[in-house]
């Protein structure tokens, strides 16, 4: 069993066939013999938002149809709640997300996935749980490896 936080750029991966999906995809299917998932996968709240909009701009720049965009999008919506632990954003955590700001060079919504991740490992790392944090953002990945997390880039497995 292992805990993982993906960004938005790692969630896509399970929707939108690219490289690292397969890999992506392993980790939120696998189970055990009695069917149940065996890897815990959380996500911020704002993925769903981010990965609408992913979809959006692959719609848009040609790289998927109007139709797969939206086969997608109500996919991503159907296994939101289900296969992933949901991490809603508190106030405390933007006041984080701008801190972490201040020290990486990183963008509000990258900012927050970060401190939402952080939370997370808080948490974990209190039962002796590791967590490891998955983007596809090479900027967002050192942030989170200066922040002391474990890393994981999905474009490095094929």
């Amino acid at each position: 069993m292992a805990f993982y936080y993906f960004d938005a750029s790692a969630l896509v991966k399970r929707y939108v066939s690219e490289l690292g999906s397969l890999w992506v995809n392993r980790i939120i299917d696998e189970v055990d013999a009695d069917g149940l998932n065996t890897n815990h996968v959380y996500l911020s709240r704002v993925s769903q938002t981010e990965g609408a909009a992913a979809f959006s701009i692959l719609e848009r720049t040609g790289r998927i149809s109007q139709r797969t965009r939206d086969l997608v999008y109500s996919r991503l919506t159907g296994e939101l709640n289900s296969l992933f632990r949901i991490i809603e954003v508190a106030p405390a955590t933007f006041q984080q997300a701008a801190e972490l700001t201040q020290r990486h060079p990183l963008k509000a919504y990258d900012a927050v996935q970060l401190a939402v991740a952080l939370e997370v490992h808080n948490l974990l790392n209190q039962h002796s749980i590791a967590l490891t944090f998955v983007s596809g953002d090479s900027t967002l990945l050192k942030a989170a490896q200066a922040e002391g997390l474990a890393t994981d880039n999905p474009f490095n497995h094929s």
